[in-house]
């Protein structure tokens, strides 16, 4: 390894707040992948951006070299300018991407969504899959061309030669503390996304008492990174910053968030996933072209929900990921019951309203820690999931009540505990001076990055 760049004279560079050349961080990250830099020199690098950061160029070219150490996927020539994905800085309850990747694919949008699995409280697209009987996350470039053809759309797992260094880079952030850094966030991030060989990114950023960014100035300074990153690397993006403070939808959990995603699909999903399912999807069709507004896009995307196309796209990507037919269609099936194929916990435990009022709170982190306890997250990398373990929420924030309503039904295998129901009586807030009338459901959308105001009602037409 050349040592024209000895990395301790790099680490006192970023140290002192002076912008690194992209050939030095790309020595950096070569060394980092290569035994060639200690563990406590990659430390002292990711703390000295964590605390001096990184300017827009920097992020770019620390984007660029993390993706030179792994493979880039390929596609087709016809397909350049229709090939696409989304993400989620992650939430509780998201199950968006189950839905919006059938969606787009009916539009004709080639999707090789490459997901993750669940990270502290926060839900995981492939853990929630894995609850389908036979579904297979795992799949190489080849197999992933194969669906995309047939289907249009795949939700898979990360492969070892997909950006190595995100692995390294990412297991020393976490025990060093420098996880929240802005420009090791968005290189994390865009690198993976980028290694798929996208035109085009739809961003949803998290903000509220359950996201990552707890502040509106946090997400959208988060969403400015990731679209401007994205901008460098030649990729069209958008963000949209969304409410995280409720929980996403009425179900959380894997095999239930499933369940509610299907019934989305079939055009009868609750308000506030619709919205974001078809406003995200909108804005990505505008964003590639394909359409001349996002409220095109829209209406394309909502269309497909309405009219089965969407659901029978998604029953296409379960078989050809393993799922048996007659399960993926009967699944599929409106008006059949989804927990006759996937799991729920043997235990229930309905919790009831206490006052009468207008529903102020729920809060969502309180719920996800539970469920998280009770099993449905992992305590340790490579842990197992229990995939029926699940909380139906009956009512919404903004929603009356009456003393003795069912507000939540807690799915359990008899290790619910005290101290856990206290939780969940805690995270159900009733304003008893707020009328007696519901109010309307609220927009999840906070801002777009492009500065379109959003309506402060929603309805998915």
């Amino acid at each position: 390894m050349s040592n024209s760049f000895p990395i301790p004279d790099l680490i006192a560079k970023k140290r002192d707040g002076d912008e690194l050349s992209e050939s030095e961080i790309h020595h950096f990250i070569k060394c980092a992948t290569s035994n060639s830099a200690s563990e406590s020199q990659i430390g002292a690098m990711l703390m000295a951006i964590y605390l001096k950061g990184m300017n827009r160029d920097e992020t770019v070219h620390l984007t660029k070299a993390m993706m030179s150490t792994g493979s880039i996927l390929s596609w087709p020539e016809e397909w350049q300018g229709s090939v696409a994905d989304k993400h989620s800085t992650g939430g509780v309850g998201d199950k968006v991407s189950l839905v919006l990747a059938p969606a787009l694919a009916v539009s004709g949008i080639k999707v090789p969504m490459i997901s993750g699995r669940g990270l502290g409280h926060t839900g995981g697209t492939l853990d929630k899959l894995e609850s389908i009987p036979g579904f297979q996350v795992n799949m190489d470039s080849k197999q992933m061309c194969d669906i995309l053809e047939k289907v249009g759309c795949c939700i898979v797992g990360q492969t070892d030669s997909l950006v190595p260094a995100d692995k390294v880079l990412y297991g020393i952030r976490d025990i060093t503390g420098t996880v929240g850094s802005m420009p090791l966030i968005s290189s994390s991030i865009i690198s993976k996304k980028a290694s798929e060989s996208i035109s085009a990114l739809v961003l949803d950023v998290k903000s509220g008492k359950a996201a990552f960014s707890t502040t509106e100035e946090k997400a959208r300074a988060l969403a400015h990174s990731l679209v401007g990153t994205c901008k460098g690397l030649g990729i069209k993006a958008v963000a949209l910053i969304t409410s995280m403070d409720a929980p996403l939808g009425r179900l959380v959990g894997n095999s239930v968030e499933v369940a509610e995603a299907i019934s989305c699909l079939n055009g009868k999903g609750p308000e506030d996933l619709t919205e974001l399912v078809c406003e995200e999807g909108g804005y990505l069709l505008h964003t590639l072209k394909k359409v001349d507004s996002a409220e095109d896009g829209k209406k394309l995307i909502a269309d497909s929900l309405d009219n089965g196309k969407a659901l029978h796209k998604f029953c296409e990507m379960l078989t050809a990921q393993g799922v048996k037919p007659d399960l993926a269609q009967e699944l599929c099936t409106p008006g059949s019951d989804p927990f006759s194929i996937l799991p729920l916990a043997s235990q229930k435990m309905e919790l009831v309203s206490d006052k009468s009022g207008i529903v102020s709170e729920i809060h969502a982190l309180a719920i996800a820690k539970v469920l998280h306890e009770l099993g449905a997250g992992r305590h340790h990398a490579g842990s197992k999931v229990d995939h029926g373990i699940g909380a139906t929420l009956s009512v919404r924030v903004g929603q009356f009540v009456n003393v003795g309503d069912k507000w939540v039904t807690i799915h359990h295998n008899g290790n619910l505990v005290d101290s856990q129901v206290a939780s969940l009586k805690e995270a159900f807030k009733i304003d008893e001076n707020g009328g007696t009338v519901d109010l309307p459901v609220r927009s999840r959308i906070i801002d777009v990055i492009d500065g379109q105001r959003r309506p402060s009602v929603f309805v998915c037409q």
